[in-house]
């Protein structure tokens, strides 16, 4: 959904996009024991996901960087712009 938004700002500027290319997820898994005393057997297992895509903008102008920059993105949500 936000990288459709990145998308359309990036073409409405007049600068060509390549993707999104999906890159490996991250997943971190923590293990906690349920009970604070005894039952080392039962435990709770949490995960974090972290979906990564990668955008690659062919000649960008002044006015892609600055939408870019100005795009209201959901919580969660970064764009890492490297030149």
């Amino acid at each position: 959904m936000s990288v459709k938004e990145i998308i359309q700002t990036t073409e409405r500027t007049g600068a060509r996009v390549s993707g999104p290319v999906p890159l490996p997820t991250r997943i971190n898994r923590y293990t906690v024991l349920r009970s604070p005393h005894i039952d080392k057997k039962s435990r709770e297992q949490f995960e974090i996901r972290v979906h990564k895509r990668l955008l690659e903008i062919d000649m960008p102008t002044p006015e892609t960087i600055d939408a870019l920059m100005k795009l209201q993105l959901p919580a969660g949500v970064d764009v890492e712009i490297k030149m």
